[in-house]
This record gives C-alpha cells, sequence and structure tokens, in this order.
C-alpha cells in the first residue's frame, strides 16, 4: 500500500467524501451515526484525496437472525474502495483498522456481509480468515433515495461471513 492514511471520519471530510466515492446520503447518514456513538467510519486517504471507507456498525443488526445468532458482534459495513486504488491493499487496511480498533474495544468477533454474487469481495474476506456462518443466507435490507427523494427499502440475499478477533473466544 502506498502512502495510504487510515482514520476515522470528521464531519469536516464529508464534501470531500461525496465528491470522491459519491453517495452523499451514505456519508450524511454515518457521519451522523458515529456522532452518536453508533459506529465509526474509517476512511482511506492518498495524497489528501478519500479513496476508500468503511463503516464499523456498532448497533444491533438490522436483521433478525443476525441478533439471533451473532448478538452485540459489530458488523463491518459498506466496504469501499475508489475503482482506480482496488487491487493495491486499501480494502485490506481498511479491515485490518477496523478489527484492530474492535479488538482494542473488547470485542472478539466481527462480522459482515457479502451479497452472493459479489465473487471478488467473497475471495477478499475470505483471504482475510472470514468464514461462512454456519447458517442460511440472509436477506439484508438496504435503503436507496429516488430520483423523486423519497427513499425505498430494499433486500438483496447475503452470506454472512465471521470473523475471531486475536485474543478472541467467541
Amino acid at each position: 500500500m502506498r502512502d495510504v492514511v487510515i482514520r476515522q471520519a470528521d464531519p469536516a471530510d464529508l464534501a470531500a467524501l461525496v465528491a470522491s466515492l459519491g453517495d452523499e446520503d451514505f456519508f450524511t447518514d454515518r457521519l451522523a451515526r458515529q456522532q452518536d456513538g453508533l459506529g465509526v467510519l474509517l476512511t482511506a486517504w492518498h495524497a489528501g484525496d478519500p479513496i476508500g471507507g468503511l463503516y464499523v456498525w456498532l448497533e444491533q443488526a438490522d436483521e433478525q437472525e443476525v441478533r439471533d445468532h451473532l448478538p452485540g458482534v459489530p458488523l463491518l459495513n459498506h466496504v469501499e474502495v475508489r475503482s482506480d486504488h482496488r487491487n493495491s491493499g486499501v480494502g485490506t487496511e481498511l479491515v485490518h483498522s477496523a478489527e484492530r480498533l474492535l479488538a482494542g474495544l473488547g470485542h472478539q468477533r466481527v462480522a459482515l456481509a457479502v451479497r452472493i454474487d459479489n465473487t471478488d469481495a467473497y475471495r477478499l474476506y475470505a483471504r482475510l480468515d472470514y468464514e461462512i456462518w454456519n447458517h442460511p443466507p440472509v436477506e439484508c435490507m438496504y435503503e436507496i433515495r429516488l430520483p423523486d427523494g423519497t427513499r425505498k427499502r430494499d433486500f438483496e440475499t447475503c452470506y454472512m461471513l465471521v470473523k475471531e478477533l486475536p485474543g478472541g473466544s467467541g
């Protein structure tokens, strides 16, 4: 990884994040959740520009199956690296930074959802020692903003992947 800095996002980063990565709704929401202590928005920066991000979800999961089988386990959400910086270790470093953060907060495990057709993401997480849980795939909810400004909830089928954090047992 070349001269990339991983750090927690600050509200002042919003304009740069949106200009570089898009999705103003996502970043506005996650910065507000971070401000409320509900998670942490980690960002990757290169030459003063944001090139990636990852949200550490510390709230209860939206999906009942996840709440039932992984109570209290934090989730990695919306791992993203700008296309011109992919396959350079940025995604791996974002994930490792999140894992270190969570281990430092005393968490023993971390989980994430991967859409079942996203083979590239699955390969990355398998390389990072994430394993598919021993339950069926989950229908993960997401929300999009429609052109008229209204919001629509939709679902995608995802594998849940889990990893034990260093020193963790369960």
